[in-house]
């Protein structure tokens, strides 16, 4: 079983937590705090997706390297 997710060379944390039926996770590996969540293992795929992009376009913004 594999705990984590790749997009764009990022890697993402996955955990569940059963009293609020959700999975959620972290971008891994940066100095930031990002996370992400969804009900599904599609809607956190998707959602580990948009947050990687909304966190490479926040770092180009503000002139940081991702």
């Amino acid at each position: 079983m594999k705990n984590t997710l790749e997009y764009k060379n990022f890697i993402g944390s996955v955990s569940y937590s059963a009293e609020d039926k959700v999975f959620h996770g972290k971008i891994e590996g940066i100095d930031d705090l990002v996370t992400f969540e969804g009900a599904t293992v599609a809607d956190l795929k998707t959602a580990f997706a948009e947050a990687v992009e909304d966190y490479i376009e926040t770092c180009t913004e503000i002139g940081k390297k991702p």
